[in-house]
């Protein structure tokens, strides 16, 4: 195939019942596209789910030989990447269809490297949990240091960004971590607030455990090179922000 425009980059770990949702949504995307599957040795159906898209040329899939986690998974699908810019997409998430054709008109009226969207919270089955995650127009480094409100399966990046930005430390958020490094050269990202993603809730994500999550934030400030004063004065600042803004 062709140079792609987008390469999207989906991780995933046992994803058999949602996955096949997940890679229609990419295949919705009216955008030239590659989809970079990487399996971090899933021992259900993933696989057997994915062999159904081996005659389609934009689908690459990958099985890592060993289990690696959520960070360098996504970072070997960056490095497989070709495309210009980088998507990211969970196997349990969709997008609608007008996803990446918003982002990629944003991104290039605006010159900024990287963009986000809004999302709508699904159940584990699907349907609508009735809560809709906005995000503004424009995100600085100083307000996400506030609150990370930058979701990974929303974000389009540049891929000569994104690759001198890997993830890393999987004991925290390591999404957040990189949107931080990012924004703090390039001053701000942009956003779409409309719900172009659909995020599945799930009882096994880190950030479900509210008292695992706040651990791992403050581990955010310190991996970010934060001592621990200033980590704790942030940590504090992020609490207090997502009790104003989700109560």
């Amino acid at each position: 195939m062709e140079k792609p425009l987008v390469s999207v980059v989906m991780p995933v770990y046992n994803g058999e019942k949602y996955i096949q949702r997940a890679v229609d949504s990419v295949f919705e995307q009216k955008v030239s596209l590659e989809l970079i599957v990487i399996d971090d040795c899933s021992v259900d159906g993933t696989e057997k789910v994915m062999a159904e898209y081996k005659s389609r040329g934009e689908v690459r899939y990958f099985r890592n030989k060993t289990n690696i986690g959520v960070s360098g998974s996504r970072n070997r699908g960056v490095r497989e990447a070709k495309g210009i810019y980088v998507a990211f997409l969970d196997a349990d998430d969709w997008w609608e269809k007008d996803k990446l054709k918003k982002q990629l008109i944003l991104l290039e009226k605006t010159g900024s490297v990287i963009c986000s969207t809004g999302r709508e919270l699904m159940h584990p089955d699907g349907t609508s949990a009735g809560k809709y995650i906005p995000v503004k127009q424009r995100i600085t480094y100083r307000e996400l240091l506030k609150h990370n409100s930058i979701n990974c399966s929303s974000v389009l990046v540049r891929r000569d960004v994104i690759s001198r930005f890997p993830m890393e430390h999987d004991d925290s958020h390591e999404d957040y971590i990189t949107w931080l490094k990012i924004l703090r050269e390039y001053q701000c990202a942009v956003g779409i607030n409309e719900p172009l993603l659909k995020y599945r809730l799930s009882e096994g994500g880190k950030s479900r455990n509210k008292w695992k999550s706040a651990i791992m934030t403050y581990r955010v400030y310190r991996y970010m090179g934060f001592n621990i004063l200033k980590s704790t004065v942030l940590f504090i600042s992020y609490a207090i922000h997502g009790l104003w803004k989700y109560r």
